[in-house]
Formats: structure tokens, sequence, C-alpha cells
């Protein structure tokens, strides 16, 4: 299927709004949340101890939450869309992982405590988020920042 230009320029930018606004999302609800509640999340996957469970949960958020803001914007594009997908590419061996050792994961954390979706159904989201992601890496610069700088 050969989309023309135009149609695909408008898709990418789709791409990199939505990957944005999730990372934006996520970010935020964490970063407005106790940093313990995140780090309890963390270490019910059973990867890291108590104490790096909280050393992430304090700089995580902040990860997301930049990296969302500078993808929506469309500042250094692929190379946001290259992060955001990279860690996708990590909650998505962490979710896995968690499955198929049968962990007790009861609310993966992936947005605070507001609450969530179940582990199965968050690895199949970030699996759509990561394709999302990777058309924001190769088609997202429509109506970036970059664009613009490029253009002066």
């Amino acid at each position: 299927m050969n989309l023309d230009k135009p149609v695909m320029a408008r898709l990418g930018l789709l791409a990199r709004l939505a990957v944005g606004g999730l990372f934006v999302y996520a970010g935020l609800m964490k970063t407005l949340a106790p940093a313990e509640e995140f780090g309890y999340a963390i270490e019910g996957y059973k990867v890291l101890n108590s104490q790096l469970s909280l050393y992430a949960a304090y700089v995580l958020p902040w990860l997301e939450l930049w990296s969302g803001l500078l993808l929506c914007a469309g500042v250094f594009t692929r190379l946001n869309a290259l992060f955001a997908g990279a860690l996708l590419v990590l909650f998505e061996g962490l979710l896995g992982q968690a499955l198929l050792r049968g962990l007790p994961v009861i609310s993966c954390g992936c947005f605070g405590s507001s609450g969530g979706n179940s582990p199965a159904r968050e690895f199949f989201q970030n699996l759509f988020f990561l394709a999302l992601a990777w058309l924001a890496y190769k088609k997202g610069s429509y109506g970036s920042a970059d664009r613009y700088v490029e253009g002066l």
C-alpha cells in the first residue's frame, strides 16, 4: 500500500502526538503522586530491590514527562521517538517477564496509582504504541520544531 507523502506526514504527526501525549500523561500522573507508590509498583516486578525501585520511581516519571513534551513539540523528534521506543521496549520486557513468571502484579504502575490496566492488556497496548513510536521516528517531522529550525 503506497500512501502519498502528505498522508504519511500527517500520520507521522498523529503518531508523534499520540506517543508524546501518552508519555506526558504517564509521567505527569506519576510525578503528582508520591514516588513511594510508584516505587512499590516497580518493586512488584521483582527485578530491582527496594532502594533501586525508589530511585527509578524518582527518575523515570521525569524522563517520561520531558520525552513526551519534547516529542509533542517536535524537538529532537527522531531522538525522542527512539528514546520513547526504547522505554516501551523496556516496559515490554518488564511486563513480559512478570507475565511469564506469574508474578502477582495487580497494577502495572504505568499511570501511577490512578489505576491502570492489567499487565496483559498493557503489554498489548504497548505493542501498539511501539508501532506508533516507529512511525513517529520515520515520518514524524511534519509540523515539528525541528523542521521549523531547518527552514530558517
